[in-house]
């Protein structure tokens, strides 16, 4: 403590002079905690020097018994030595006497298997002499087992001689074997009761050969069999198109005929299935010849009754061999009678594709015959198209007569069309629509059976012109109208007088040109579902669509013209009303009310014949017109008085009401269109001021 602090602690413990008194037993009790302070550190010291002295003692102890240790372990390392060249000496005898005897057995083994390899090779070489297959197949099998274990001593010349021998007894067998299975199917087999079983036999000794000489042999089986078959149908008779089935019938012949003969063979070979493919190929090839060199255009019938029996004879093999079956076709014989009912209601038709589009799970695609297994009957082999493709590039004479056929089938329609619906029919669809599309409907189900290739791709885009065909003649069939030679050919400018028949036959195109919209996107569907994938993507309608969709807008803007033809007319006879000269207001005038009974005639009648959403259009339409129009026949009226004025607005008022109307005329809610027609009258009391002033004029 510094001074300040002793000070003060001193003052602290004496503040007054009677505490003074205490300062000795203090004193006394601070001497005692010097005294006993200074004990415990001489003590303290004693300790420490006698520590130290300890620790040097400690140490000196535990470095003499390192060495000790040290040399404990040297002496152990010296022994241990001395131990293992003393095991080494006493073990040095056995250990050559080991060896001794593994190389004596070794030798011993691979001299007695030498000796029964030169045993087995001289038993193979007379048996092979002597043709003994069975036995040859067993014995093959024991040779090769041997030769495996030589594989070690391939460069020993005694073993590369056995070798050489063993590979010169089985080209012998090879060569026994071909030469006694070129007499089968020769008529030996009938002569010589045994020679199957012997033929049988050799088989077991062409499994025990190379993989390579099996495949050699069926090989060379399957061309001997159908060399007969490239003669015959090589030659001038029957090289032609309308004798392929006969092509087809002679291998079923065949492999009727030789089914007992070719049970020789063991299943695992596959015969029958490699003799099928290699056929397959040769037909296609002769085939394409005879498509190529033909000087003329192949007459479609024969060309189509060709393929069928084709695509026929592959589903043979497919449903044989495994693989590769065709699809079930998604258009059923039943489909086509349902169809002749001209009335089924287009929903009922939507319902069925749709249920026919469900049904169908499509095709793969398909495989080129290069990527394919053909050893093994349904291991990815596909039999559909291995002879069929050839005919691909030549099938546009069928698309041709196709297209051909449509086409004159639709001017049939067309010319024997009422351009009227039955009465209680439901769908107000004209026939030729749903006779159309029932007649491209058969024309895909012919084309699908026979292809889903690049002819169905050609054959969907006849469809196409078939309906943009069907969609110019509806075009035409609309009424046309107008002033002057421009006017009528075009309709777009003039006036389009309509009849009552007329009014009707557009409301049956615009419900066809619908159903044909709706009906072209399903059968687009149909089609991509149907085709192979490479042409899906390339299937589409909506060019065909835009079609229809401007045929049905063009008609309903027909109507529009025609009742606005109607309503002219009477806004003419408005204009000739001697208005200036009117002596009173009386009942609503005679134009009135052939606007009122004109509506009352074709609204109805269009309402029950449009759908909602045509009808709400073609109201949309007449409303933004005859409003305006009324409005300005108006200004044509001169020399209106007072009394004249009134009667105008009272007939304004009456036409105001009939347009309102013309929703419930035709049965059908369509708010809005009190909208469009209020917006495009005038008002009540800007008529008035207009009529005011005429009247002043």
């Amino acid at each position: 403590m510094d001074k300040s602090s002793t000070l003060e602690y001193i003052n602290q413990m004496f503040p007054t002079e009677a505490s003074l008194s205490g300062v000795e037993p203090l004193m006394q009790k601070i001497h005692s905690e010097i005294r006993r302070i200074d004990a415990e550190i001489l003590g303290a010291v004693r300790q420490q020097s006698n520590s130290g002295t300890k620790a040097k003692e400690d140490l000196a102890a535990a470095t003499h018994a390192v060495e000790e240790l040290t040399y404990k372990i040297r002496e152990i390392k010296t022994k241990a030595e001395q131990s293992e060249t003393m095991v080494q000496e006493i073990c040095r005898d056995i250990k050559k006497l080991d060896f001794a005897k593994k190389h004596i057995t070794t030798t011993i083994t691979a001299l007695h298997r030498l000796t029964m390899l030169v045993s087995a090779i001289e038993q193979l070489q007379i048996m092979a002499s002597k043709r003994q297959y069975k036995e040859a197949a067993a014995q093959l099998e024991a040779v090769n087992q041997l030769c495996s274990h030589f594989e070690a001593y391939r460069d020993i010349p005694k073993i590369t001689e056995l070798r050489e021998k063993f590979k010169n007894i089985k080209q012998i067998l090879k060569s026994h074997v071909f030469s006694d299975f070129s007499s089968l199917g020769t008529g030996k087999e009938s002569e010589e009761t045994n020679l199957l079983q012997h033929l049988s036999d050799a088989c077991l000794v062409v499994d025990a050969l190379e993989p390579s000489v099996r495949e050699e042999l069926v090989n060379t089986f399957c061309s001997r069999e159908l060399t007969s078959y490239e003669q015959i149908f090589e030659g001038a008779e029957l090289a032609k198109l309308d004798k392929t089935e006969r092509r087809y019938a002679w291998i079923k012949r065949r492999m009727r005929t030789n089914e007992e003969i070719w049970k020789i063979f063991p299943p695992s070979w596959h015969v029958p299935y490699r003799l099928c493919i290699l056929f397959c190929k040769k037909t296609r090839k002769q085939l394409e010849e005879i498509l190529i060199n033909m000087k003329e255009k192949p007459d479609v019938g024969t060309l189509l009754l060709a393929l069928q029996r084709t695509l026929e004879f592959e589903d043979e093999l497919a449903e044989k061999f495994g693989g590769g079956a065709r699809s079930k076709e998604i258009i059923s014989e039943d489909d086509i009678d349902k169809d002749e009912n001209n009335s089924q209601i287009v929903s009922d038709i939507r319902k069925k594709y749709e249920r026919k589009l469900a049904a169908h799970q499509g095709t793969e695609d398909e495989e080129k015959d290069g990527n394919k297994d053909t050893s093994v009957p349904g291991a990815g082999f596909n039999f559909r198209g291995i002879i069929s493709s050839c005919f691909e590039p030549h099938l546009t004479v069928y698309i041709e007569l196709e297209e051909k056929t449509l086409m004159e089938s639709l001017e049939k329609l067309v010319q024997e069309e009422t351009w009227d619906i039955e009465e209680g029919s439901q769908n107000n669809v004209l026939t030729s629509s749903m006779q159309l599309f029932l007649i491209i409907k058969r024309s895909l189900k012919r084309c699908s059976a026979l292809t889903k290739n690049q002819t169905l791709f050609n054959l969907f885009k006849v469809f196409q012109r078939v309906l943009k065909a069907y969609a110019t003649k509806l075009f035409e069939k609309l009424p046309k109208g107008g002033m002057g030679l421009v006017a009528a050919a075009t309709g777009i400018d003039g006036q389009i007088k309509t009849s009552d028949r007329d009014e009707r036959v557009i409301c049956y195109i615009v419900n066809s040109a619908e159903y044909c919209h709706k009906t072209a996107g399903e059968l687009a569907e149909s089609v991509s579902k149907i085709i192979d994938s490479q042409y899906a993507d390339g299937v589409d309608m909506s060019e065909v669509q835009d079609e229809f969709s401007a045929v049905i807008t063009k008609a309903l803007v027909t109507l529009v013209h025609g009742l606005e033809t109607k309503f002219d007319i009477e806004m003419a006879t408005m204009t000739r009303i001697p208005w200036n000269t009117l002596e009173s207001v009386g009942d609503q005038s005679g134009y009135v009310n052939n606007i009122n009974l004109m509506l009352n005639n074709s609204i109805p009648v269009l309402g029950s014949l449009l759908s909602p959403i045509y009808f709400q259009f073609f109201l949309d339409k007449l409303a933004s017109s005859l409003g305006p129009r009324f409005y300005v026949n108006i200004f044509k009226c001169k020399q209106i008085s007072e009394t004249g004025a009134q009667q105008m607005l009272l007939d304004t008022q009456a036409i105001k009401t009939i347009l309102l109307d013309i929703p419930s005329l035709g049965r059908q809610v369509s708010w809005y269109i009190y909208y469009s027609i209020i917006a495009s009258m005038t008002s009540k009391y800007r008529l008035l001021n207009l009529l005011s002033l005429l009247s002043c004029c």
